[in-house]
């Protein structure tokens, strides 16, 4: 007589974004039964949006320098790496047919520079593999014998599960659903969370009403922007950035919004200086600008003896009045370190992605929580946090792998 098969282990998996789907592919791929849960009509949806102007997938930092981008949280994450890294990333890219190249920034892109065609693979894959997808299911948290709650289109349901993977994202881009609703869910069950906060975000200044109606989506690149850390110490770095209605934005600020935002909440706004002529150092420009004018305008005078184009003329009006502007030596200076005050970032929901989360502290190496066993979480929920270039979307992937793999030992003993 035959003996009975055992019954196959269930895993569910909340939320559908990368951090979700290669923690289902990694306990499908050994042989335990996956359900995936999403809020919205598809998977993957931010996925999509991150890929709409080109999809950074990683970057080709070598380590430990990346591991560095996760500031506080290098160690923490480093060890994700250590599991999976850019390179298993670019590779697992391939094996769904999906060549990757590296960018002059040393930002990695797919070669088709698409989101969806790698997405739609992916998914495909997991169907094919035995992976379940259940849309339009909102989880609401546990009820009392622990089964986890959904609310869909026909009402209430239960569902179990012999682990559970969350993976439901930060609070930007809500609208996508990653709402940060889940915060509250957790707190309420004891698990430590710190608050959702904006990162990679613009920032407001108080522009004039002339600048900002006359120059808001101005670029403004190359400039070197200068500030100074919690410490004191003065820090540089090249790039772009762009004059917006509200303040300022841009891939440079980006890089330095946790910085800048912490500077705000220890004292109330941050002091970030831009070099508007980077290719000119101080003593060439008053030189320069000491000239005659000839007749000339101020903004004339400064497009020919600086290079300035017109919103960089307009900045240094910004911080100058019409008298402080017939100083070549001050202009001069301006020029090389135009001060600007930053007093808020800005709201969560248009940040493209968040700090804060469930603290590192509540789980153990395989990400699982130590206050409710079985129970794992990954991606943009989890507390850290790294500048654009492919470090988050990196790290969410590494989470996954890591959960998926700690479900994997707890359920299969393995």
């Amino acid at each position: 007589m035959d003996s009975p098969t055992p019954q196959r282990k269930r895993l569910a998996v909340i939320g559908g974004g990368p951090a979700g789907l290669m923690a289902a592919e990694v306990a499908r791929a050994a042989g335990i039964e996956v359900d995936v849960y999403d809020a919205k009509g598809s998977v993957g949806r931010k996925f999509l949006i991150a890929g709409k102007g080109g999809l950074n997938l990683t970057h080709s930092e070598p380590r430990p320098a990346f591991d560095g981008r996760y500031r506080e949280r290098a160690g923490e994450v480093g060890r994700w790496l250590d599991a999976f890294d850019a390179d298993a990333l670019r590779e697992w890219a391939r094996g769904l047919g999906v060549e990757t190249f590296v960018g002059s920034s040393g930002r990695v892109f797919p070669s088709d520079l698409k989101a969806a065609p790698l997405l739609r693979g992916w998914v495909r894959r997991l169907r094919d593999a035995g992976v379940r997808f259940h849309v339009h299911h909102r989880w609401l948290g546990w009820d009392a014998t622990g089964a986890l709650r959904f609310a869909t289109a026909q009402g209430e349901i239960a569902a179990t599960a012999d682990a559970t993977v969350l993976a439901l994202g930060g609070g930007s881009w809500p609208e996508l659903g990653s709402d940060g609703a889940w915060q509250a869910t957790l707190s309420a069950a004891g698990i430590a969370v710190a608050p959702l906060k904006p990162a990679n975000c613009g920032f407001d200044v108080a522009w004039s009403g002339f600048f900002r109606d006359k120059f808001a989506g101005a670029p403004l690149k190359p400039v070197v922007a200068h500030w100074r850390d919690a410490r004191g110490q003065g820090h540089s770095l090249q790039g772009e950035c762009v004059a917006s209605a509200y303040g300022i934005e841009g891939s440079l600020v980006y890089a330095l919004a946790a910085e800048l935002r912490d500077a705000i909440e220890r004292d109330g706004s941050a002091a970030l200086q831009l070099d508007l002529a980077p290719g000119r150092d101080l003593a060439r420009l008053q030189r320069d600008l000491g000239k005659p004018r000839n007749g000339r305008s101020l903004g004339e005078h400064l497009r020919r003896q600086a290079g300035l184009d017109g919103v960089r003329v307009a900045l240094l009006h910004e911080a100058l009045d019409k008298a402080q502007t017939g100083d070549a030596l001050l202009l001069a200076r301006t020029i090389k370190r135009l001060p600007l005050r930053l007093l808020r970032p800005r709201p969560i929901a248009e940040a493209i992605s968040s700090a804060g989360g469930v603290k590192l502290e509540a789980l153990d190496a395989d990400l699982m929580l130590r206050t409710r066993p079985g129970t794992f979480c990954a991606g943009e929920m989890l507390d850290c946090e790294a500048p654009t270039g492919g470090y988050l979307l990196t790290a969410c992937f590494a989470s996954g792998f890591v959960a998926g793999h700690g479900v994997v030992r707890r359920l299969q003993g393995a």
